[in-house]
């Protein structure tokens, strides 16, 4: 018994509800962008709303749709027609990203469940944006929903580092979508720089405010885990975390030198005035492991970790 026209609407519009924006990740009625179904003679008509003109995910969307449509009974043949989203239609995706409120900071919140890791070092080159970028592969790799900001506004390299160079964030007015690579999503100053070799020019006031757009006009979705990859040292950016996302954890990077871990402890002793809690030390660059014997060489001297974690264990009080 074949169905009737109503009937194979009313499943079209089932099936659109279980497809999501790429982006967004949320179902497409939820967000307003099934502006019209029509069916006929077994041809379903359906109109989508973009929320920008040029969105990157347009493909990956018709794809989506055309797949759940086709699967609906009675249905031969999917025409698809995109139109865009007016201002009043994007206030309401908006809102929506935003649970009705005004702009916030989501992990600065006391109902928060992800967890927020800043990546600190006394120095640069210690590898501090290299350990940010594996620790979010492991933790994807193993089920986690993941983020990295890179939050060294002056050395920044985590988009080169996950091979996104030149890719920018999708924006719906003031608020943007992260890029996604491999199940991670990416927020960068890069990204928002008319050409990466153009030097940032902040000071302590605009940096501030800019660690707060980024936090705050990103959609990030829900996240188990945040990782920043903040700038070398105890500056503005450090300081600036502790006040916007008091509950952050902070793991110190540093190398095997006596010398570097001694830059490194003052990296955690900022984290630990500012109430942060620090929660583990990283040594990298610990030893080169030879090929033919086997054998681990420790080049850049060695302890400069423990020393580290000993000296910041006994500033927290923990053995």
């Amino acid at each position: 018994m074949s169905l009737s026209r109503d009937e194979v609407i009313s499943q079209i519009h089932s099936a659109l509800a279980t497809v999501s924006d790429p982006e967004l990740h949320r179902p497409l009625p939820d967000l307003g962008m099934v502006e019209s179904v029509n069916f006929d003679g077994g041809l379903a008509n359906i109109k989508i709303l973009l929320t920008i003109s040029g969105c990157p995910m347009r493909d990956k969307l018709k794809s989506d749709v055309t797949s759940a449509v086709s699967k609906v009974s009675g249905v031969e043949k999917v025409e698809l027609e995109f139109g865009v989203m007016n201002e009043a239609q994007r206030d309401n995706v908006k809102k929506l990203l935003r649970g009705g409120r005004e702009k916030f900071i989501p992990f600065a919140q006391p109902d928060s469940l992800t967890r927020v890791w800043a990546i600190s070092s006394g120095k640069g080159g210690v590898g501090k944006s290299s350990v940010t970028v594996n620790l979010a592969a492991a933790l994807s790799k193993r089920g986690f929903k993941v983020g990295v900001l890179d939050a060294d506004v002056y050395g920044h390299s985590i988009p080169r580092l996950l091979g996104i160079e030149g890719q920018r964030p999708t924006a719906i007015d003031q608020t943007f979508i992260p890029v996604e690579t491999n199940g991670i999503k990416v927020v960068s100053i890069e990204m928002f720089k008319p050409d990466r070799a153009d030097p940032v020019a902040y000071r302590g006031p605009l940096l501030h405010r800019v660690l707060e757009q980024l936090l705050s006009d990103a959609y990030w979705g829900d996240l188990d885990f945040l990782l920043l990859d903040l700038p070398p040292g105890t500056g503005d950016i450090a300081i600036s975390l502790g006040q916007l996302i008091p509950a952050s954890e902070i793991i110190v990077v540093t190398t095997p030198q006596i010398a570097a871990a001694e830059v490194a402890e003052r990296a955690g002793r900022i984290a630990h005035q500012l109430k942060q809690h620090v929660i583990g030390v990283i040594e990298n660059m610990s030893a080169y492991t030879d090929p033919v014997s086997g054998a681990q060489v420790a080049l850049f001297g060695q302890g400069g970790g423990q020393e580290t974690a000993k000296r910041l264990s006994q500033l927290v009080g923990v053995d």
